[in-house]
């Protein structure tokens, strides 16, 4: 079986955040110092989560990446991975999403654990710079993780960067050289209006049909696939057959909202069915007040049922969400 909504989407993914916190200040997420956090008692424990995910699969879900904030502040991450692991074949992908200030330690522990994916954060290659960006001069700290993913086999290596003009536009040609060298998809994804400080504005925002065409000039892109289906990037190689490759994740001008096939779990347990929803669904009180697997696996329905058509970013009454990324989860 599979999760669906009311516009017929199949929901395979889901997006697990295991923590708000976050040892990074990232100007376009979380800048003025530390976040409101949940209250540790509202926090999910591993075994609920495990509990969860399982029910979860058992709906359809085939895909779980785990989240944060920074995810590997959470504790026995890699205990974690290994009882979801369990949830295998069913469960056919276990992914992380982590700014890498951590992940060496644990990469070889993750990858024995069963997870199969790791998608890295750079925002800047030059050293100030990504001190100014994230608030943590920890650029070495960053280029060791790919260096680690590569090692102990997390492919394909994903690394993300946020663009923002005037922060990071004029590396773009640079950080493709880095993907080319380092035999990594470089995947650059436009500012979205998820900051705390809800400074985003659309003159900030590098559109991804500019940032194509600008790493084009210097090294001419070749379209992978002809369709991006329910991924959130179009994929590009390089047209002298260089190694690497080059993503480009554009929500606000080319939006995938049609296709999308997640739905978000918060770290204090509440669904959110799109990262831009104005609503949240309390899985949490429902799980802790003894609901037995179908109440819940049927609240999971409903709150999937409901899934927002589109994010509204480019309507005139778009509201920001009240939780910024870091709580959301990625």
């Amino acid at each position: 079986m599979a999760l669906s909504d009311k516009y017929g989407r199949k929901i395979r993914d889901l997006r697990l955040s295991l923590t708000d916190r976050c040892n990074f200040r990232c100007f376009y997420c979380l800048p003025s110092g530390k976040p409101a956090l949940a209250r540790k008692e509202t926090i999910l424990s591993f075994e609920e989560i495990f509990h969860i995910s399982s029910i979860f699969v058992s709906l359809g879900i085939e895909k779980i990446r785990l989240t944060g904030g920074e995810p590997l502040i959470r504790r026995d991450v890699p205990v974690l991975v290994e009882k979801l692991a369990t949830l295998k074949p069913q469960l056919k992908d276990i992914a992380l999403t982590t700014n890498g200030y951590d992940f060496p330690r644990f990469a070889e522990a993750l990858k024995k654990a069963g997870l199969d994916r790791v998608t890295l954060s750079l925002d800047s290659l030059q050293r100030e710079r990504f001190k100014e960006i994230t608030g943590v001069d920890a650029l070495d700290r960053a280029l060791a993780a790919i260096d680690a993913a590569k090692k102990h086999g997390f492919e394909p290596v994903k690394v993300n960067a946020v663009i923002v003009r005037g922060r990071n536009d004029d590396e773009l040609a640079d950080f493709a050289r880095f993907a080319r060298e380092r035999d990594v998809t470089m995947r650059f994804i436009e500012f979205m209006p998820l900051d705390s400080e809800q400074s985003w504005t659309r003159e900030a925002m590098v559109s991804g049909a500019e940032m194509r065409d600008r790493i084009g000039e210097v090294f001419p892109l070749v379209l992978k696939e002809a369709k991006r289906g329910a991924g959130t990037s179009w994929k590009y190689r390089f047209a002298d057959g260089a190694p690497g490759g080059i993503g480009i994740i554009a929500p606000v001008t080319d939006m995938f909202c049609g296709q999308c096939s997640r739905v978000r779990l918060t770290a204090d347990g509440q669904i959110r069915t799109c990262l831009f929803s104005k609503k949240e669904h309390d899985l949490r009180s429902l799980v802790r007040s003894g609901a037995g697997d179908e109440q819940v696996a049927a609240f999971i329905e409903s709150c999937v049922y409901q899934k927002e058509a589109s994010h509204s970013i480019n309507e005139p009454d778009f509201v920001q969400p009240s939780r910024t990324m870091s709580f959301i989860g990625g």
